[in-house]
């Protein structure tokens, strides 16, 4: 994509490395991840404003730790900023001869900062303040030339700087939302340090993005799979703009949607947004093939196979047809593979993890490198009502990964049911905006009840509601009690199977969002 200033971040596998992106972004000034083997000549070749070094689970002094192809002040003295975060801090001690050993006391949690030298990194930023730490590893001794700007307690090298280079490292992780004035210092390397004036905005992204859509596809079509989300919705509208009747829009009625999901997604895209959709009812073949089916890998495996099947068949009837497109975020990839440092997979996701290794059609995914939050605004520039824009994320593989165990018709329509008043009761309350993320869950748990002055056996309901910013850490929603209730009220009297409902208190981590 191409923008007048950016600043680039080396990944050397943390999980949390897209949040230094996003952090980044929201000051206005585009981000990019690389990997950490990028070239010098690369580098210095794509100008950018600044350098990040991102965080890392490996030791910077085992044999085979991740290690850029040059030396931090090789950039430096071309002038270009860097600041390291965690193990980009160490990496800049220890080449230039300081020590890095495991700390004496490993540090994960919230600390107190105290600054203790005047810096740009930390205008506006009080002393002391709190920081998120995540180390077992720490800086014993500095190299020649650096001094140290802040500390805590227990790293007396919290942050420090070069003497002469617009060289910067902070131990802490400015990118998480735990570090209370962690945006401002990442604002301050971007637009104090790196000089950027914050050019980088959603109608600049649109603007790029089609213009890659452009150069990606040519004069051939592009079959963008809907599901009803709100990211592939968004997807179509773009690629639309970008590209108009090469789009073919296939929604695949896989028998794992909410209730009218299907019916609703139609009419959206014909009439509000006018762009011909097809919808294929290919429930038969999911259900067939998730009969007997418990392992959560194994659902979203064959959900993702069967996606590809049914969509390279239909690519059959449009012969200029040689791209499938679709709403992929960032959060996708970065728990389903590593993507560009050694992070540790979380689980697959039907559209990246899911896929199989040899496919027909090459994929189009504007929004790899985006956050929800991200998409929505993308979404907004573009005209999409909303309505719509708010809505909850939606998992690609359904409620197929919502029914714990095997997927059955009669569990699906449980679980359909219960689903739809949750959300109606949290919209007629006034609370689904303020949700990230709510749904409910079937569990293959059956408990006794009284009915009518009857004895049930029936199943257990979850509800689980989260707030977020990016889906990459939630706490779950402290739901009003009187909700709950009457939640719990009419699922248990309008949903014949199920006589009992729970509510799921548990945040990200060490839970997922989704149960499976």
């Amino acid at each position: 994509m191409s923008t007048p200033e950016h600043i680039l971040i080396l990944d050397f596998g943390s999980q949390v490395t897209q949040l230094i992106a996003r952090r980044i972004r929201e000051c206005g000034v585009y981000a990019e991840i690389v990997p950490p083997t990028i070239s010098t000549a690369s580098v210095l070749g794509a100008s950018p404003r600044g350098i990040i070094l991102s965080g890392g689970p490996a030791s910077v002094y085992d044999p085979d730790a991740p290690y850029p192809s040059f030396t931090i002040e090789e950039l430096a003295v071309h002038g270009i900023p860097v600041l390291g975060i965690c193990y980009g801090l160490q990496l800049i001690a220890h080449q230039r001869g300081g020590r890095v050993a495991p700390a004496q006391r490993r540090e994960y949690g919230r600390a107190e900062l105290s600054i203790v030298a005047a810096d740009p990194l930390f205008d506006g930023v009080p002393s002391p303040t709190v920081v998120w730490m995540s180390h077992g590893d720490a800086i014993a001794e500095l190299p020649p030339d650096y001094e140290t700007i802040a500390s805590t307690d227990n790293a007396p090298y919290a942050a420090i700087r070069h003497r002469s280079l617009p060289i910067r490292g902070v131990q802490f992780h400015p990118e998480v939302h735990h570090t209370e004035f962690g945006g401002r210092i990442l604002e301050n390397f971007a637009r104090r340090i790196c000089n950027c004036t914050g050019q980088w905005t959603p109608q600049h992204f649109i603007a790029s993005k089609i213009e890659d859509i452009r150069r990606q596809v040519g004069d051939r079509g592009v079959i963008c799979a809907l599901s009803g989300g709100v990211d592939s919705t968004v997807t179509a509208v773009l690629i639309h703009r970008a590209i108009g009747e090469q789009l073919h829009c296939i929604h695949v009625d896989t028998g794992l949607m909410r209730l009218h999901e299907s019916e609703t997604i139609a009419r959206l895209f014909r009439e509000h947004f006018d762009i011909p959709i097809t919808v294929v009812d290919a429930s038969r073949t999911f259900l067939d093939r998730l009969r007997g089916v418990t392992d959560p890998e194994q659902k979203r495996k064959i959900i993702g196979h069967t996606f590809i099947e049914v969509f390279e068949r239909e690519a059959q009837r449009f012969p200029d047809v040689a791209f499938l497109a679709q709403g992929t975020l960032y959060p996708d990839v970065i728990e389903s593979q590593s993507v560009k440092g050694p992070s540790a997979t979380i689980k697959s996701h039907h559209n990246v993890g899911g896929l199989p290794e040899v496919m027909q059609l090459e994929l189009v995914e504007p929004f790899r490198e985006l956050f929800k939050d991200e998409v929505r605004a993308v979404g907004r520039a573009l005209g999409v009502p909303d309505w719509f824009i708010e809505r909850h994320p939606f998992p690609g593989p359904g409620l197929a990964i919502r029914i714990i165990g095997e997927v059955t018709p009669q569990r699906l329509d449980i679980l359909r049911h219960a689903d739809a008043i949750y959300i109606e009761e949290l919209q007629r309350s006034g609370l689904y905006s303020a949700i990230w993320q709510a749904f409910a869950v079937l569990v293959p748990v059956q408990t006794v009840g009284v009915m009518g002055d009857s004895r049930t056996y029936e199943h257990v309901c979850v509800l689980r509601a989260v707030t977020s910013t990016d889906g990459m850490t939630a706490d779950w929603f402290p739901m009003p009690h009187d909700v709950l209730g009457r939640i719990a009220n009419r699922i248990t009297s309008e949903v014949r199977g199920i006589n009992r409902v729970c509510y799921d208190i548990t945040s990200k981590p060490p839970a997922t969002i989704e149960w499976e």
